[in-house]
């Protein structure tokens, strides 16, 4: 059983402990260590799917901090219809009116589910609150339900876990100046994420006073330090699985048939159908490699 004691969601050396400065994770190790995490994120999906558990894994803090892409190593070799990531979009005029938790209780697991939340109803606790986006009666009663509403899932069996990767107002300038950059990255970029620098204090208190309200013992948060984004995905994903009691679940082995004689099946002439054409032979790729 790999329980909270459990020794299989960390690191020897303390290798993986916050960092004191800008040394970035070896990559060697970085590497061995993800898949050697992952392969046990593997068995913690079956242990899922066998004892039809439920498990939310919120994702928050700053942008660019490296939320999205812990999120894909944590689900790389998930099955996605057993792992699934939320990324909602902005409300629509319907769900402006609704009970502001009803649009993601939709969202939240059955059994033998995990559901990763790329943002969440915190949203109402940052981007929404600092950019006013919400009036102070809705953010005051989102401070005072949140918890009474994790507390209702956490008492109902669900298992929730809840990450804050923080960085540095430096480190995050960096990356979005990489971003801007990156014709592939730049997606990433939105007139809201310059909001982030320009609003620094406001989002550093909005969290703040997010975490008095919502930092409760049955659904704490947990703060991923992500200046190094390997040394953060390491950590996360090391802590999510030393808080979760998974076993490895054995199943039933299988073996492949022996394929059938040929019964006179004759394949259909390759001209009576279209294929894709065969870019990979193209001169010009090649030349291109």
């Amino acid at each position: 059983m790999a329980g909270s004691g459990d020794k299989r969601g960390s690191t020897a050396g303390g290798k993986i402990q916050a960092a004191d400065g800008p040394q970035r994770l070896k990559r060697s190790f970085y590497e061995r260590e993800l898949f050697r995490l992952q392969a046990e994120l593997v068995k913690l999906q079956e242990w899922v799917r066998a004892e039809r558990a439920r498990i939310v894994v919120i994702f928050e803090g700053r942008d660019a901090a490296g939320k999205g892409s812990t999120i894909k190593r944590v689900t790389q070799y998930l099955n996605p219809r057993i792992a699934q990531i939320v990324a909602l979009p902005a409300p629509t005029e319907r769900e402006r009116t609704e009970w502001y938790f009803q649009r993601y209780i939709s969202h939240l697991p059955a059994g033998g589910q995990i559901v990763l939340f790329d943002r969440s109803w915190y949203n109402r606790g940052g981007v929404e609150h600092v950019l006013n986006f919400c009036t102070k009666e809705e953010y005051s009663r989102f401070l005072h339900q949140c918890p009474i509403f994790e507390r209702l899932l956490v008492e109902d069996g669900l298992l929730l876990r809840k990450y804050w990767f923080s960085v540095s107002d430096e480190e995050q300038e960096r990356r979005f100046r990489s971003r801007l950059e990156d014709p592939m990255r730049r997606w990433k970029l939105s007139p809201m994420d310059l909001e982030s620098i320009t609003r620094w204090e406001d989002y550093s208190r909005s969290k703040d006073e997010m975490f008095v309200h919502t930092d409760i013992p049955e659904a704490p948060w947990h703060v991923v330090e992500s200046d190094d984004k390997r040394r953060a995905r390491i950590n996360m994903i090391a802590h999510l699985l030393s808080t979760i009691p998974y076993q490895d679940v054995q199943r039933m082995p299988i073996s492949l048939p022996p394929r059938p004689s040929a019964k006179g099946y004759i394949r259909m002439p390759r001209d009576m159908q279209t294929y894709v054409p065969d870019h990979a032979s193209d001169p010009t790729t090649a030349r291109k490699r």
